[in-house]
């Protein structure tokens, strides 16, 4: 009996590892498929709305316009301005603003000096520079009898804007005061004189700022000359 028991403890440890269950088996993924890959189903899709900081009441936004690079801003010519006369001036922001609110905005600009002197029939000379963005910067001068109920004499920083000016040379000319175009804002004057499409407005700082000298001419040159005329 006790050798039966022995054969069947024996047999049963003999057939032991093939009564375990079989592992699974490990197979990899197929070649190409994405590691981590989640399961197939719909794709995540944000939810629809107005872009992110989109204008209120959907308003399409629209890009500021491209500043021209031909010409001067309002901002350029006031800094321009408060840097050439030494001043940060309300009445200068104003003034540059008024004209290009009337003419535009100018495709060029001179800085100079002036000095002038009247008794009824006066005479004014200055010399600056002429500044443009593509066509280059030239010296000038100019010089110019006016009439007017006037008299007195002053020398004064000058800037004049220049409009539809094709070319740099095309300032050498006898520009015609335009009537009825004086303005006076906080310490400065402005005038304007024409020739052809070319139109210029000189601004004046100081007090001794006349109103006849728009009523006569000026006559820019390329060297100085006391001739007015």
């Amino acid at each position: 009996m006790r050798a039966f028991m022995r054969l069947a403890v024996l047999g049963i440890l003999i057939m032991l590892p093939f009564l375990r269950p079989a592992a699974a088996q490990y197979n990899p993924p197929a070649e190409g498929a994405p590691y981590n890959a989640p399961p197939a189903g719909p794709q995540y899709s944000p939810p629809a709305g107005p872009p992110y900081n989109s204008p209120p009441g959907g308003a399409a936004y629209n890009p500021p316009p491209r500043h021209n690079e031909r010409t001067f801003s309002s901002d350029e010519l006031i800094r321009e301005g408060h840097r050439f006369f030494g001043t940060v001036s309300r009445g200068l922001a104003e003034i540059v603003e008024k004209a290009v609110s009337q003419w535009g905005q100018p495709n060029g600009y001179v800085l100079g000096q002036e000095g002038s002197g009247a008794f009824v029939v006066g005479l004014r000379y200055g010399d600056g520079k002429l500044y443009t963005k593509n066509a280059g910067d030239r010296r000038v001068f100019w010089e110019g009898p006016s009439v007017g109920f006037d008299a007195g004499g002053e020398g004064a920083r000058t800037m004049m804007l220049i409009y539809n000016l094709p070319a740099t040379d095309a300032i050498y000319q006898r520009f015609v005061g335009i009537d009825g175009s004086a303005y006076f804002i906080g310490g400065f004057g402005m005038t304007a004189l024409a020739s052809g499409h070319v139109i210029v407005v000189p601004i004046r700082s100081g007090v001794g700022l006349r109103l006849g000298a728009n009523l006569g001419y000026l006559k820019f040159t390329s060297r100085a000359t006391w001739n007015p005329f």
